[in-house]
């Protein structure tokens, strides 16, 4: 019959889905979207759990937990001013009040490129702690600006831009008052510059640095 009315130019009825089917289809594809949802929000915290470790545990390497009371963690801002460079801050406070700050500096002249730093500074601007959180100085040589590598790291415990003067802030070799690392010259003097301009960031927008909340627009405008 199917030829016949091919034949006679009749229409041949295509089988369609019944609503059932379109209904189960929406069904198994609203389920879909649901369990793909709550895998990305899981995989999501997971992810931001593992970063709030992962910070925690830099930041107690230059930040002695007696200091403060609050989660320095939480209380981050990422500071951009006018005609300076913007920073990842977090801060630490005692009973509300400001003790301390945790700044991040880049050292764009190691020997092998970028050094990346924390610098843990009092309220009064006294260095608690330095430490490299990432690098690609070379192996055996330039890594011991590492704090597992060398002691040469904690040299900047305790310092300020007074102690020595700010004007010696340097290596040895270059008129200053600061040790380099033997075979290291240049990944020494790349940290110790990377350090002072911290202290001194942090010496410009002490004020701004406590002022903003965590959080907040104006926290946020930087990179």
């Amino acid at each position: 019959m199917a030829g016949q009315e091919q034949e006679l130019g009749m229409p041949v009825r295509a089988n369609r889905p019944g609503w059932q089917a379109v209904a189960s289809l929406a069904g198994f594809a609203a389920a879909a979207g649901l369990v793909v949802g709550l895998a990305w929000d899981s995989a999501r915290e997971r992810i931001a759990d593992n970063e709030a470790r992962r910070v925690l545990v830099e930041l107690s390497a230059v930040l002695p937990a007696a200091l403060y009371d609050n989660e320095p963690h939480r209380d981050m801002i990422r500071l951009a001013l006018p005609d300076d460079e913007p920073r990842q801050i977090w801060r630490a406070r005692r009973a509300g009040k400001p003790v301390a700050a945790v700044l991040t500096s880049l050292a764009p002249d190691g020997y092998s490129g970028q050094i990346r730093l924390l610098v843990a500074v009092t309220i009064d601007g006294r260095i608690l702690g330095v430490r490299v959180t990432s690098h690609s100085e070379t192996p055996g040589i330039g890594d011991v600006i590492e704090a597992d590598k060398s002691a040469w790291i904690g040299s900047f415990d305790g310092r300020s831009l007074g102690e020595p003067e700010e004007s010696r802030w340097r290596l040895r070799k270059d008129g200053g008052d600061i040790d380099a690392i033997t075979g290291a010259t240049i990944s020494s003097r790349a940290v110790v510059a990377a350090t002072r301009r911290a202290m001194q960031y942090f010496r410009r927008h002490r004020e701004d640095i406590f002022a903003i909340p965590a959080g907040s627009p104006a926290a946020t405008s930087g990179d």
